[in-house]
């Protein structure tokens, strides 16, 4: 049986990160690795916070922070918000950890060895006012492909395009503003893609083929129109240096490897971070090096697809060593507000530690993964989470377990009742609940998880519509054993639902499995001969009225959302 390795995207260090960021990379991460994990496969989940470049210079020299200080906080900041969502990363690392140092380092002395770098003098912006060259991010102004006015020299974030700086018009310092800028000679390390084009292609042939199509199509967007060789050497004071021992010239002007070269080795590095914590028991080059029983699995935003599919395989295959190369690319599409961007300058949208102060992280996490930008662009309004959270959430789960137990309580006492033998009504909610289990299985396999949400939700209203039909509250007045029956078959729906939804509402399933006392209970996932028999819960067993699962969203408080959020004038920009 395969081990999974996991990676989301890895969050950057300048800001905390808004629901598109989430629902795009660590989130449908998470969810898949809970799914493996209760499914009995050996599951590593590895993410990091992303700290060189530009902007965590800006942000530190912002906050006033020398740039290393700033990380550290950051990085807490970050971690906290992310337990706040029950992201259940196996570890989340620093992208400025001495392991991702000597990593980095190393493959960029094998990739020198092998012939895939080369040192070029270049022509590079120097700024005048601000007394530096400066590097790609530090230089902003129009893209000269969409007309995007905040385009960045290295990428344009509206069109996705790659950029050089040269390439911006009306360009920029981002530093002090000044347009003073002119152009000097400095040398900086290139990584020839051209020479490894060739061998990208022919491995994306073989292992892109049963990607999504949002991730195969950017890939060979790229290789269309050719893999050129690209700096990946920037004049900044943070980051990872390069070696003194092979370029000893450039170590000498303080050159730092491009942050978008040592990114991705941090997958790497961080899972070395974690293997330190337990040098004993943990070996990372088993999930790395000569990794052939391990299935890698990446999560991430389509603006990031290009480096991750095209750079950094060009990278492990350059070094001529045995590294594990991504197996599936989940790519997914921008959620956005109201149809616009998410704004922190204009205070236009919700970010994560908002989310997390306004409402319990469940009820964000089932949201997003219900309307995962998959297929298409996602919109997030207040109307539509407050229509999700009330109806699937609220009415469909939450009402269900709340009037169950509350009425078996009430009617039968502290204990699941006996009652009847289970009867035709029993055996076809069986055979419907292994059925929609199968199906949400099959999903979450593919990973296709706006299905998969629906067929969860289904999986709920199959036990609605049972509780409706059998009517206990009619039933008990002429039939106690048969009402007994109806109330214990749903209490083992509800045990049955928490295991199922946990990948999704990770609280609010223990919550429910904590409503029964059973010795030895766990998220073991549930076998289809399992939910047709419906028999996880005894009768005789012990529980408690856990308290309201989830609390409706009012008109209230919808008002009192957008108003905060700049919903009125995200609608009136639409």
């Amino acid at each position: 049986m395969a081990r999974h390795l996991i990676t989301s995207a890895l969050p950057y260090i300048n800001g905390i990160k808004h629901l598109g960021n989430m629902v795009g990379s660590m989130l449908p991460a998470d969810v898949y690795a809970r799914f493996l994990r209760q499914t009995g496969r050996e599951a590593l989940y590895i993410c990091a916070t992303d700290e060189h470049g530009t902007p965590a210079e800006l942000a530190a020299k912002e906050a006033g922070l020398p740039v290393d200080a700033f990380c550290a906080q950051q990085h807490d900041v970050q971690k906290a918000i992310y337990a706040g969502f029950n992201i259940s990363f196996d570890y989340f690392g620093r992208s400025s950890s001495p392991e991702n140092r000597e990593i980095t380092q190393h493959f960029a002395r094998q990739l020198e060895k092998n012939g895939f770098i080369e040192e070029r003098s270049i022509r590079q912006v120097y700024s005048l006012a601000d007394g530096r060259f400066l590097p790609d991010r530090y230089i902003v102004g129009t893209c000269p492909h969409c007309a995007y006015d905040k385009a960045r020299g290295d990428q344009c974030e509206n069109c996705t395009r790659v950029l050089d700086p040269t390439d911006l018009i009306d360009a920029r310092s981002a530093i002090s503003g000044s347009s003073d800028l002119e152009v000097r000679e400095t040398k900086h390390l290139f990584l020839l893609q051209s020479k490894l084009q060739g061998e990208v292609e022919a491995w994306i042939d073989e292992h892109g083929k049963d990607w999504p199509v949002l991730a195969s199509s950017i890939a060979r967007k790229w290789l269309t129109e050719g893999l050129n060789d690209r700096a990946i050497t920037r004049d900044l004071d943070w980051g990872v240096p390069v070696p003194a021992d092979t370029w000893p010239e450039l170590a000498a002007e303080g050159k730092v490897f491009y942050v978008w070269f040592d990114a991705p080795v941090e997958y790497i590095g961080a899972t070395k971070e974690w293997a330190d914590q337990d040098a004993e028991n943990r070996d990372w080059k088993s999930w790395w090096y000569e990794a052939e029983d391990v299935r890698y699995t990446q999560f991430m935003a389509k603006d990031n697809v290009p480096f991750h599919t095209v750079m950094f395989p060009a990278t492990e295959l350059g070094t001529r060593e045995p590294w594990k190369k991504v197996d599936y690319v989940k790519a997914f599409n921008w959620l956005t507000y109201y149809g616009g961007k998410f704004s922190t300058s204009q205070q236009r949208g919700i970010f994560t530690d908002a989310a997390l102060e306004l409402l319990p992280a469940d009820y964000w996490r089932y949201f997003l993964m219900a309307n995962a930008p998959e297929s298409d662009d996602s919109s997030f309004t207040w109307e539509h989470f407050a229509g999700t959270v009330n109806k699937d959430l609220a009415d469909t789960l939450g009402n269900f377990v709340n009037r169950v137990l509350s009425f078996s309580r009430k009617r039968f006492g502290d204990e699941v009742p006996a009652g009847l033998e289970e009867g035709e009504a029993e055996a076809e909610l069986g055979r419907q609940i292994a059925e929609l289990l199968a199906e949400y299985e099959r999903y979450m396999e593919e990973m296709q998880f706006r299905k998969a949400a629906q067929a969860l939700r289904a999986l709920w209203s199959a036990g609605n519509s049972y509780l409706e039909t059998k009517a206990p509250w009619l039933e008990i007045k002429t039939n106690p054993e048969g009402a007994a029956l109806t109330l214990r078959t749903a209490m083992n729906l509800i045990h049955l639902y928490a295991i199922v939804s946990e990948p999704f509402i990770p609280a609010s399933a223990a919550a429910m499995r904590s409503a029964f006392q059973l010795e030895g209970d766990t998220a073991t996932w549930v076998t289809q001969d399992e939910a047709k028999s419906l028999t996880f819960v005894p009768a005789g067993t012990p529980f408690t009225v856990p308290p309201v699962l989830f609390a409706k969203i009012t008109e209230d408080d919808l008002e009192a959302y957008r108003e905060r959020f700049g919903a009125n004038d995200a609608q009136a920009d639409a």
